[in-house]
């Protein structure tokens, strides 16, 4: 969970639409829920459109975008923080997504504006 919070607050940054990204889970035994949530992010996907469309963007500026955001979950500094914020995430054992959030965006907050700089 604490990856999917790092993802969305890093594209957010980027000028990534969030409803482009997102992360449900489903075991082996909930094949119609498996179905429901990819025709759900498939029919999304369309209505928004190719990559930079709806997000007002060339495709050398979503080039540019995803690269820089490449950048920033590659770079040591923010590596070293997210694992910071998973301990703390564990520490407070609360698993619900506003928490992890929570956490994630104070606690990476320096090294994701210096990366994001």
């Amino acid at each position: 969970m604490g990856a999917d919070a790092l993802v969305r607050k890093v594209l957010e940054e980027v000028g990534i639409r969030n409803e482009r990204y997102d992360l449900e889970w489903a075991s082996a035994a909930e094949a119609p829920r498996f179905v429901e949530l990819i025709t759900r992010f498939t029919e999304q996907m369309q209505e928004l459109g190719p990559l930079g469309q709806a997000e007002g963007l060339s495709p050398e500026e979503i080039k540019e975008r995803l690269q820089k955001a490449l950048d920033v979950v590659s770079s040591q500094k923010v590596r070293i923080s997210f694992g910071n914020a998973a301990k703390a995430v564990r520490k407070d054992a609360v698993w619900t997504r506003d928490h992890i959030d929570e956490v994630i965006t104070t606690k990476m907050a320096k090294s994701l504006d210096k990366a994001l700089a």
